[in-house]
């Protein structure tokens, strides 16, 4: 089936911003007396939040209060934005002038609220390229569901299988994969893994090598 649309998520794929999560989380964890670590961060990337707060528990205990830490995180991680500001992944301009100049459409896909959405793609001169903004809280189901990826394509007027979704994440492949979605992983914070790879039609080396990928997919 022919590639229409392209689908990403934006924290670690367009946006250099993973890194600030992984860290402001540990931070706020920290603030308040759980001695969470960068592995468990990382194993909550894009995941939605009723699934997050039961995972943290799982780590931390029943008293784990997540929305006074995640509250933290976001006071910890706008100060630093706000301070330092924010910077675009490498390559993730030059993509998305191309799908814009191959008349792709372009959807983003992210567990990220729609206001900071707006406000982090605005900074760096990106918000203009996407038609259509999709954020977890639109869906009843955040990643690693699928909804969110079945919504967005709905959006562009397509079905999922004729979406590219880039991720770098395994929530957000999960939920990529199980939309139905060619599914192309652009690490950023680790790598594939083995239990992750079979859900993959591709691992891009960096944003800009996602053109490489869609130009084969036309070839197809």
């Amino acid at each position: 089936m022919k590639i229409k649309g392209v689908i990403s998520d934006m924290d670690g794929v367009i946006l250099d911003s993973e890194k600030l999560y992984v860290r402001f989380w540990c931070e706020a964890a920290n603030f308040y007396g759980y001695p969470m670590q960068r592995q468990h961060a990382l194993s909550i990337r894009s995941m939605a939040r009723p699934l997050a707060s039961e995972r943290l528990k799982g780590y931390f205990g029943e008293g784990f209060d997540y929305h006074a830490v995640h509250d933290k995180r976001i006071e910890l991680m706008d100060k630093f934005i706000n301070e330092n500001g924010i910077e675009p992944k490498p390559g993730a301009k030059e993509l998305l002038r191309y799908l814009k100049d191959n008349n792709y459409k372009t959807a983003l896909a992210t567990a990220t609220a729609f206001e900071r959405t707006k406000k982090y793609l605005e900074q760096v001169d990106l918000y203009k390229y996407f038609d259509e903004i999709v954020c977890a809280s639109m869906v009843k189901c955040g990643k690693p569901k699928p909804d969110i990826y079945f919504f967005a394509a709905e959006k562009l007027s397509l079905k999922s299988q004729e979406c590219v979704a880039l991720e770098d994440s395994p929530n957000g492949i999960i939920s990529a994969s199980s939309a139905g979605c060619k599914t192309v992983m652009v690490p950023d914070l680790d790598g594939p893994t083995d239990d992750i790879k079979p859900l993959l039609f591709a691992v891009a080396n960096g944003a800009e090598d996602v053109i490489r990928i869609l130009k084969d997919c036309d070839e197809e």
